[in-house]
């Protein structure tokens, strides 16, 4: 069983950034591909970015990119996104998850373990 935690989210205005961090309970954290996903109301859950286990490669939908970095510390059993140039459509719940030896990384059925979400809204 890996627990994740959520932290970092709140409100900001367009065009600014803030920083998401997970924190996972795994003790083979480095076997996770770990994804952030988000879900706005009314909408569903969409892939966000994602970043491999085995040599940190990352993927990113087409609506974040060059705008969002996702990073991993395998010693502190950390993810964290970095969201600059934010938006009012990026507001949504955001959600760590995190798959065993994942290779499809932006498929949410793929993901085995889901934190339990952190709120980000961007004011226009």
């Amino acid at each position: 069983q890996v627990q994740l935690v959520e932290s970092g989210g709140g409100l900001v205005q367009a065009g600014g950034s803030l920083r998401l961090s997970c924190a996972a309970s795994a003790r083979t954290f480095s076997r996770y591909t770990m994804g952030w996903f988000r879900q706005a109301p009314g909408k569903e859950r969409e892939f966000v970015a994602a970043i491999s286990w085995i040599g940190g490669s990352t993927y990113y939908a087409d609506s974040v990119k060059g705008r969002f970095t996702i990073s991993r510390d395998n010693a502190k059993n950390t993810v964290a996104l970095q969201m600059n140039s934010l938006k009012s459509e990026d507001t949504a719940t955001y959600y760590c998850a995190a798959s065993y030896y994942g290779n499809n990384y932006e498929g949410a059925r793929e993901y085995d373990y889901w934190g339990q979400g952190t709120q980000v809204t961007v004011s226009s």
